[in-house]
């Protein structure tokens, strides 16, 4: 889990948001969490790159330990919340990586804001779109959830026989380190309404003329067997700055479920970034 020392906070006005901050460096890499899940999930990524890189792994608006219950969850509000978190940072650019929600959120960033951006990294995320038939069966599980479990293993038996096609065990035990304690055992740490107003936001319609405005290099990471329309995909991929790395066996929640390829994956794309120093 991420250590204490790491936490920081970032007032918005109503709103909170909580963050996790590592290591040094003059090329910043920020990490953004799909929906319902936390900065937790990042710990893997934080601890590969923190001997190179400075890296933040943001809670958003209504997860983990930021403001659980905001009034404002439009994209809009998400977007904000991340230019304010660069800016804190010294207004980058940093390498932008967003899974799923936070992939989404990420790609309006970046269209919205070329000059915060160096690269963006979008895991197993689209466009958006789809409407309430996309929305059901996120909102089905989210409303699935115990409201409390007694025990991790209790939580990890719950998350793995959900299906949902990306619930291993290694993913199931990420994100039980995003649950919170209460007196009787651990409990999730949103609401349930919060997250499908949010997401709802994303799927209202898909975001085309935000993602052929993204100027800055775009690299699509997608899984075998992923959650994102493949026309989407294909699509996307024909972006004259874009590259696509596809994770052969993995599902939605690849970072946590194919831990080593991500981190091959991500470090690779953070190598070619960095200038070539000429030894003399």
């Amino acid at each position: 889990m991420i250590a204490s020392a790491a936490w920081r906070t970032l007032a918005r006005g109503m709103v909170e948001l909580a963050y996790a901050e590592t290591g040094t460096g003059d090329h910043p890499v920020v990490l953004l969490h799909g929906l319902a899940g936390t900065a937790q999930e990042w710990s893997a990524t934080l601890r590969a790159l923190s001997d190179t890189h400075r890296v933040v792994a943001l809670e958003q608006r209504g997860h983990g330990h930021s403001t659980r219950m905001p009034q404002d969850v439009t994209r809009a509000a998400y977007v904000a919340d991340v230019v304010a978190l660069i800016e804190q940072l010294g207004g980058g650019p940093v390498t932008l990586v967003g899974q799923s929600m936070g992939g989404h959120t990420a790609m309006l960033v970046a269209a919205e804001n070329p000059y915060l951006v160096r690269q963006l990294v979008m895991v197993e995320a689209g466009v958006g779109g789809g409407g309430d038939a996309a929305t059901a069966p996120v909102e089905q599980w989210l409303r699935s959830w115990p409201a409390r479990f007694p025990d991790r293993d209790a939580f990890i038996d719950f998350f793995v026989g959900a299906d949902r096609g990306t619930a291993t065990p290694a993913a199931g035990e990420a994100w039980a380190d995003g649950l919170q304690f209460d007196a009787g055992g651990l409990v999730p740490c949103w609401d349930a309404d919060v997250l499908v107003e949010a997401l709802r936001a994303v799927h209202v319609l898909p975001r085309w003329r935000a993602w052929e405005s993204v100027s800055v290099p775009t690299h699509l990471v997608v899984a075998e067997h992923s959650a994102i329309p493949s026309g989407q995909v294909e699509r996307m991929r024909r972006g004259a700055h874009v590259e696509c790395t596809t994770i052969a066996g993995a599902a939605h929640d690849i970072h946590l479920a194919q831990p080593q390829a991500w981190l091959r994956v991500l470090e690779s794309i953070l190598d070619a970034d960095e200038p070539v120093t000429e030894e003399r």
